[in-house]
């Protein structure tokens, strides 16, 4: 029983260690000289680059360096080394955007990555892609049809899902003729009452659900979807399945089709999932929200601008972007269709404009809030910056500008607290 009970700890403690692995010894930093990372038209950004480890200069380390507009580098280097641990290098942007210099420094046969971007005038940004003329008569017409069609919805209860606050489902719903249904996971005070409710939209990927009981337990009621028209709660593996397989770069489906493409019965869903929050008897019928990050982000503009009862959104680093920036050679959001996948064809250039977030955050009328982060390379952000220009809405934008597409804990906290209070929630 001894040797058990040591097994076990042993165990336990490997478990334990493993856990907490987290960051590397090696940090390749890159500091612009200004702190607030803003710069003037015309002015030099100088950019020092430096490899630590365990907080101390590395000299002697080899790098390779790129400098120049984001996803344009113009000033590429190889092999130089960093004799005293540090290196300056110099850029500058006469028209507004983003200069981004990114390193990539071998240390013991292992290669490290850093990165800086600096802002010229980001306010002067606009998007570069085209509205189609009948952009809000064609989303008005496709989410009409789509009505015509009863949602039908479908709710189970998940016990084990199920808090002491909140009672927690998996629902389904139908989108439109044809176009399958909609799951996600929904969470409802158990506390008899009206509540306001929240919308979230994901990221781009293939996953399971949990739903959320902890933005705000036992006061507002939450619905987080998925969009692939497949349960939520099944096993990683089969969503790891799709990803590589059926469902593998699905953000490219039809998209020379406008009716057909994939993102279409995405839309329509997000939209569908509003009605079915309207149709829940708890739902106070004032406050409705939506929010989410990347693809997320993307949806949640586009939701606030397609839905009156949507009364606000939050969207951080949010794809889709001005696609049409590649043909100036700027950068444009993810997926970056043309950047990746080809010069377009009439049709699919003529599709994207109908999903490009841009013209979407044009037709916004409700409050938005946004956070995004200078080095993200997936969204960049002269894509985002371009598109928070062409709101005419009350709107916020809380730039972390370290952060790459992900958050930070400072990040996440500002987000919650901002939607709590457009939820009308006091703690």
């Amino acid at each position: 029983m001894k040797n058990v009970t040591l097994l076990l700890v042993v165990l336990l403690y490997v478990l334990t260690a493993s856990a907490q692995v987290r960051g590397n010894e090696i940090r390749v930093v890159v500091s612009p000289d200004h702190a607030d990372w803003v710069y003037g038209l015309n002015e030099k950004s100088t950019f020092t680059i430096q490899v630590w480890k365990a907080q101390n200069l590395l000299p002697g380390v080899t790098i390779d360096y790129e400098l120049g507009p984001e996803m344009y580098p113009v000033d590429i280097k190889k092999g130089i080394v960093l004799k005293d641990g540090s290196l300056k290098v110099q850029g500058v942007m006469k028209t507004p955007g983003f200069l981004r210099c990114k390193v990539k420094a071998q240390v013991d046969g292992r290669t490290y990555e850093g990165l800086a971007t600096t802002a010229y005038a980001p306010e002067q940004l606009q998007p570069v892609t085209e509205l189609p003329t009948d952009f809000r008569e064609y989303w008005a017409k496709t989410l009409e049809n789509a009505r015509t069609t009863p949602l039908n919805p479908i709710m189970t209860l998940l016990p084990e899902c199920c808090t002491d606050k909140d009672n927690v489902y998996q629902v389904s719903f139908q989108t439109k003729g044809w176009g399958g249904r909609f799951y996600g996971i929904l969470s409802v005070p158990k506390a008899e009452g009206k509540y306001p409710a929240l919308l979230r939209v994901p990221g781009a990927g293939v996953r399971p659900y949990s739903g959320d009981t902890y933005t705000a337990p036992g006061k507002v009621i939450t619905l987080e979807v998925g969009i692939h028209g497949i349960p939520v709660t099944m096993q990683q593996s089969v969503y790891d399945a799709l990803a590589s397989g059926a469902l593998g770069n699905y953000w490219t489906f039809c998209r020379d089709n406008k009716d057909a493409f994939y993102y279409n019965r995405v839309i329509v869903g997000a939209l569908r999932a509003v009605d079915f929050i309207c149709s829940l008897p708890q739902y106070n019928g004032k406050a409705l929200g939506v929010t989410g990050s990347s693809q997320g982000g993307a949806l949640s503009v586009i939701t606030a601008a397609l839905d009156p009862r949507v009364t606000f959104f939050a969207a951080v680093h949010p794809a889709l972007c001005d696609h049409e920036a590649y043909f100036k050679k700027r950068a444009c959001g993810w997926p970056h269709y043309f950047y990746y996948y080809g010069a377009p064809n009439e049709k699919e250039l003529e599709t994207v404009r109908y999903y490009d977030t841009a013209n979407f955050a044009r037709c916004l009328t409700v409050p938005g809030w946004f956070s995004w982060g200078y080095n993200d390379e997936v969204c960049p952000p002269t894509s985002m910056y371009a598109t928070y220009n062409a709101i005419s809405a009350p709107k916020e934008l809380y730039p972390y500008l370290e952060t790459g597409h992900y958050w930070y804990q400072e990040q996440w906290d500002e987000w919650l607290e901002w939607l709590k209070k457009q939820l009308g929630i006091n703690e």
